[in-house]
């Protein structure tokens, strides 16, 4: 293969590789009738470890503030308000699970679980401590590949 064709060829790899992974943005999700999202909002795969990490952590998921977790009992202070994750992979599919995660309100009008890859559309969310209304677009909670990530861990749990 001469010097001209390699580049071309790694050029034309390297834009397939980029149009596959791009990226969702939040107002482009397509929700299914019932908020499942099949499609991956980054076209990689996520990584399961760093999505326990997003669950656990405070200023990130902090998913464990309100549902309980067998496996992360490593983890102190878990919550009541929402349902036990344990055996959510085998209850639900990756393109449910990336739906909740991503707005849980499109499969569950009446949940409390926030929105994390919603900008928009909210009622009076508050700028800070300002007492101003803050002005939209607001940045997700996660961005979309933290989304694939925990999505990732989720699938691991198949115990109730």
């Amino acid at each position: 293969m001469t010097r001209s064709a390699f580049l071309v060829a790694g050029a034309i790899a390297a834009a397939a590789t980029a149009a596959t992974a791009a990226e969702i943005k939040p107002g482009d999700v397509a929700y299914g009738e019932y908020g499942a999202v099949e499609q991956s909002l980054t076209g990689a795969p996520g990584d399961a470890e760093r999505g326990r990490e997003i669950m656990a952590t405070k200023s990130l998921g902090n998913c464990v503030s309100c549902h309980a977790v067998s496996d992360m009992s490593d983890i102190p202070f878990h919550g009541e308000v929402g349902p036990t994750l344990d055996g959510t992979g085998a209850r639900w599919s990756e393109a449910e699970l990336r739906g909740i995660v991503a707005n849980a309100k499109m499969t569950f009008p009446e949940s409390m679980m926030p929105s994390f890859y919603k900008t928009e559309g909210y009622i009076r969310p508050g700028d800070g401590f300002t007492g101003k209304a803050a002005e939209e677009p607001l940045p997700p909670l996660l961005t979309a590949q933290q989304i694939e990530d925990v999505v990732a861990y989720l699938k691991t749990l198949k115990e109730m």
